[in-house]
């Protein structure tokens, strides 16, 4: 998403994708900021009717926190949830590569916990 978009060109980005973020990005693929749902109510809640023609730029969140590929689940929560943010931009070698939620987190440890439950349900009533 380009930071000089607009608002309402962003937030119907989100509708039809069903997304709750969108990266921004600059000419040379840059991570500038994100803007997430909670940025867009904020911003229409601040800027009333003129808000879906203001730029993305103006309500994106410019402080990004991002992680890659080969950081652990845990430590992504963990700054996921110091930081309250509900996205987080996935990089490698300084490109995005995708983005993920807290909500892919969390039902990735409790689908790992389920599975290991279940294995050591299987080792007990086998062994």
């Amino acid at each position: 998403m380009s930071a000089e978009a607009a608002l309402s060109v962003a937030a119907s980005l989100m509708d039809t994708n069903r997304i709750g973020a969108v990266v921004v990005i600059d000419e040379q693929d840059a991570i500038v900021g994100v803007l997430s749902e909670r940025d867009l109510v904020r911003h229409m809640a601040r800027s009333g009717a003129a808000a879906p023609d203001l730029k993305v730029s103006y309500a994106m969140t410019r402080s990004i926190i991002t992680a890659s590929g080969q950081d652990d689940i845990d430590a992504c929560l963990a700054q996921m949830t110091d930081r309250r943010i509900r996205h987080l931009p996935i990089v490698d070698d300084g490109r995005l590569v995708g983005i993920i939620s807290i909500g892919d987190l969390v039902k990735w440890k409790i689908d790992s916990v389920t599975a290991e439950a279940e294995a050591m349900t299987a080792y007990i009533k086998g062994g």
